[in-house]
């Protein structure tokens, strides 16, 4: 099946780039003491604002601190955010999902209303609200997209649930008498794995974005942190002096947002047994 998949994913050339692209943001994160030239939090008012140039690749702040080394170094905070974000909302969603679909009954319809009163709210809105009653920072911003992410794999799970519930091997495993666990983890489990992994690839963009969203707001990570949401806050009030402050970190957000778009569109269309 992964060899299939893998066949599949090297024809699609868009696919290949987002990940070609996504290889290289994790390179830059994993060696960015090597590859900055600069300390991102060193201050230089001397050199305030001055444009891109050979000292400064994509030029300096308003504290003279050098951009390029900031983006370098807010690219382990922004894979932070969005991996561990989404490695929340998984495991929560992908519980809540198995409990509903394989339940049913009451507790698949109060699992699914909470999904539903969630889903209502804008992804967006709901996590500057959850911000705004636990408190400002990465970690408190970390909690509120993972929150807000939850919905979209529980009811993903649960739809794949229902689907195998009732399939002769799942039937054949309480035959044998195997517990509910072992059942929902060994025999139903599996078969939500490749939406699962589409759903989360596609997720981490979005998961960046909400984050880089709220630290705009000022309600993720806080200055001076070399995060790209704020360094967007930070230089919204330059834009029309300073471009390149604010310019080179949207920059940064888009390109890796479209780059796990593209790359998980590949992998939907990879891992559907109706294309292989």
């Amino acid at each position: 099946m992964l060899a299939e998949a893998w066949r599949q994913l090297r024809r699609q050339r868009l696919a290949l780039i987002g990940g070609g692209i996504l290889t290289v943001l994790v390179l830059v994160a994993l060696l960015a003491p090597l590859i900055a030239p600069q300390d991102p939090l060193a201050q230089n008012l001397y050199g305030r604002l001055q444009p891109p140039s050979a000292n400064h690749w994509l030029g300096t702040d308003d504290f003279g601190r050098d951009i390029l080394s900031r983006i370098v170094y807010g690219a382990r905070i922004s894979l932070r955010i969005g991996l561990v974000a989404i490695s929340l909302a998984l495991a929560c969603g992908t519980l809540l999902g198995l409990i509903a679909g394989y339940r049913g009954g009451v507790a698949d319809m109060l699992i699914m209303r909470l999904m539903d009163l969630m889903l209502a709210f804008p992804s967006i809105l709901l996590a500057i609200a959850i911000v705004a009653v636990i408190g400002p920072g990465i970690d408190n911003a970390i909690l509120a997209v993972s929150v807000v992410l939850v919905p979209q794999f529980a009811r993903l799970v649960r739809a794949s649930v229902l689907t195998v519930r009732e399939t002769t091997y799942v039937e054949a495993a309480r035959a044998i008498g195997a517990s509910e666990p072992r059942v929902l983890f060994y025999s139903v489990l599996p078969n939500c794995t490749a939406p699962l992994i589409v759903q989360g690839t596609l997720g981490l963009g979005t998961a960046i974005l909400d984050a880089a969203g709220l630290s705009f707001l000022g309600l993720g990570a806080q200055p001076p942190t070399p995060e790209w949401g704020a360094m967007l806050s930070g230089g919204r009030e330059l834009l029309l002096r300073a471009p390149w402050v604010m310019t080179f970190p949207g920059l940064a957000i888009f390109t890796v947002v479209l780059a796990l778009n593209l790359f998980g569109d590949g992998l939907r269309d990879a891992l559907d047994p109706k294309t292989t």
